[in-house]
């Protein structure tokens, strides 16, 4: 049975970006879950037991999101660092759909596809994870990262897990492009 070893909240509220005050407030919130793996040191074709044990991460680590996010998400990302004892694989075994739909759900829906990212690494090996809207993925103003690092974790055996999500597009934005107010209106994709 996998089992989680600790669960880390990540808060990145942007105040002032290029010497202007940042309104509304730009808040990032990576929620970063170390899991055991399941498959390390040992290859198989099947992968159930990640895949089965993700629905319940997802609900878990939505609801976290939500919570530390206090705003609604605008934007989210998911991400996988694999201890060295696994394979990137399984990394994102943990990110398919069966997790991603719950986070989905956790934040009032989203009809773009969550962007993700996963690597192998050691112990305190950071990684950068991709937002983009949670309704359009071509909205510019949402192109992001959050970059998280947990000191003690990968071990080699474990998968340090990631969601994140923002509140609103990169403070400051003027690269043009489609507006997030052009795409989405109040019952969604318009």
């Amino acid at each position: 049975m996998t089992s989680i070893r600790k669960i880390l909240t990540i808060i990145d509220d942007g105040l002032l970006e290029a010497g202007k005050d940042v309104d509304p407030l730009y808040r990032k919130v990576a929620i970063a879950a170390v899991v055991e793996n399941p498959y390390a040191g040992k290859f198989s074709e099947d992968l159930s037991e990640i895949l089965d044990f993700s629905v319940g991460l997802g609900d878990r680590m939505g609801a976290l999101l939500v919570d530390a996010m206090d705003v609604p998400v605008q934007s989210y990302g998911k991400a996988s660092l694999v201890g060295v004892n696994g394979e990137e694989e399984h990394g994102h075994a943990f990110l398919t759909s069966a997790m991603a739909d719950r986070v989905r759900e956790a934040v009032g829906g989203g009809a773009a596809w969550i962007s993700s990212t996963g690597k192998r690494g050691a112990a305190g090996a950071s990684i950068d994870v991709p937002l983009a809207h949670k309704d359009a993925l071509k909205v510019r103003s949402h192109y992001d990262t959050i970059t998280v690092c947990v000191p003690d974790a990968p071990e080699p055996n474990e998968v340090v897990v990631i969601i994140a999500g923002a509140s609103r597009g990169r403070p400051n934005f003027r690269l043009g492009g489609l507006r997030a107010e052009d795409v989405v209106g109040e019952d969604g994709l318009v």
